[in-house]
């Protein structure tokens, strides 16, 4: 397993390049599949390990610290909007933030490598909270396996649930996982 730490030198542009075109890659063949045949629901972590660093600017340039968030779940979607399966199931995160109170869930919808005017004009004034991982540090700090991974840290700052591949995630079974994660 790769170690990430705080003083190795920052990516290289090729480097980052390669990682996003991997990316593009496989979020292509994902796009293939219809949401539906990702699975309904998502995979249990095991070990629960403690979920990596997160700290990031929103849309607004107000910084987010998903270590202030303990004691909640906290549902954190890596996407970019040139990927397909990310562009389908990014409705379905802000019925899922609905379907709880505030001080049971917070959706974060991390966005890799784009600027925010770009996302602006894709998502709008959306319910969810976006966030800037504009030279995807945080994206390689996390188990992301392609676009999108969705991770779901529980209350007491665990990976408990992964989803690599479109979803949605106000899906039965999703909702079902998560309000089972609320009673632990």
């Amino acid at each position: 397993m790769k170690s990430f730490s705080t003083d190795s030198p920052a990516p290289q542009p090729n480097e980052r390049r390669r990682t996003l075109m991997r990316l593009a890659g496989l979020g292509c063949l994902l796009a293939a599949a219809p949401l539906a045949a990702q699975g309904s629901g998502m995979s249990t972590v095991a070990g629960m390990p403690a979920a990596p660093p997160l700290a990031l600017p929103d849309i607004d340039g107000k910084v987010v610290d998903l270590a202030s968030l303990r004691g909640r779940l906290v549902l954190v979607n890596f996407w970019a909007t040139w990927c397909p399966p990310c562009r389908r199931e990014f409705p379905s995160l802000s019925r899922l933030q609905k379907l709880f109170k505030p001080g049971e869930l917070a959706v974060l919808a991390v966005n890799v490598g784009e600027d925010a005017e770009t996302i602006f004009s894709f998502a709008g004034a959306s319910d969810v909270t976006i966030l800037l991982d504009r030279d995807s540090a945080a994206m390689r700090r996390w188990p992301v396996k392609g676009l999108p991974s969705t991770f779901v840290v529980d209350k007491k700052g665990r990976l408990a649930l992964r989803a690599v591949g479109g979803r949605e995630f106000d899906d039965a079974a999703i909702v079902a996982q998560l309000r089972g994660l609320l009673r632990v």
